[in-house]
């Protein structure tokens, strides 16, 4: 599979990836498409459409988060991490970053502890609960917030509030209803920072990487605190 993720363009990214990545990001999609004929964890099917539309593009976001991203072992949350995307090819490939996938379907974090033990990903948290049971529990802990096809962007920002620290960092993976999504947010509490076109080799789909800051601090309700 390893002429598959170079003919699909995986080298485009500048990455400047290990053949230990490359053995990784092949095992993980074989585990998802194993897992997946018995769990239906993602709707895509077949090898090619799983690394077009799953593993690269998962990918096609780290140049950006290395650019903004200062802190060498940053702590990251993937909210809504589904089958682990992108937090699994992230991790594989930056593996002194933390990152927590918060995910509540059982069956899908089944999956991501089988994968973690798997490629022995020490990087890695799961979290089997919902989002807003985890910012009461880890308010205020994470460097940066990623998410792909979770929800709304509105809905997205104001679950993750709660977990950044202070001048923390949002990533939101979107594609062509980014504009329409991003009416909805309230630019007095939200700055964009970056919004980043992202090119998927073979791929006619636009993507695109919005980075935002949030203007305010979080204060919680008092049902909240207690």
């Amino acid at each position: 599979m390893s002429e598959s993720l170079l003919s699909l363009g995986i080298q485009d990214f500048g990455l400047n990836l290990s053949e230990a990545n490359i053995a990784d990001l092949e095992l993980f999609l074989q585990e998802m498409s194993r897992w997946n004929q018995v769990h239906n964890l993602t709707a895509i099917e077949g090898e090619k459409d799983s690394i077009r539309l799953h593993l690269i593009d998962s990918i096609a976001v780290l140049p950006v988060l290395r650019q903004f991203l200062k802190d060498p072992n940053p702590k990251i949350a993937d909210l809504g991490s589904g089958g682990g995307l992108p937090a699994i090819p992230i991790a594989i490939v930056q593996s002194v970053w933390h990152l927590s996938l918060i995910e509540s379907v059982k069956k899908k974090t089944a999956f991501l502890q089988h994968v973690r033990g798997k490629l022995k990903l020490k990087n890695i948290d799961v979290l089997s609960e919902r989002v807003e049971y985890i910012a009461l529990q880890q308010a205020g802990q994470f460097d940066a917030v990623i998410s792909r096809a979770f929800t709304s962007l509105a809905r997205f920002l104001e679950l993750s509030l709660p977990l950044l620290k202070p001048g923390g960092l949002v990533f939101a993976m979107k594609a062509k209803r980014a504009d329409e999504e991003m009416q909805a947010v309230c630019m007095d509490d939200w700055r964009l920072l970056a919004d980043e076109p992202l090119h998927i080799p073979n791929l006619a789909v636009e993507r695109r990487l919005l980075v935002l800051t949030p203007m305010r601090k979080y204060i919680p309700s008092p049902s909240e605190k207690s």
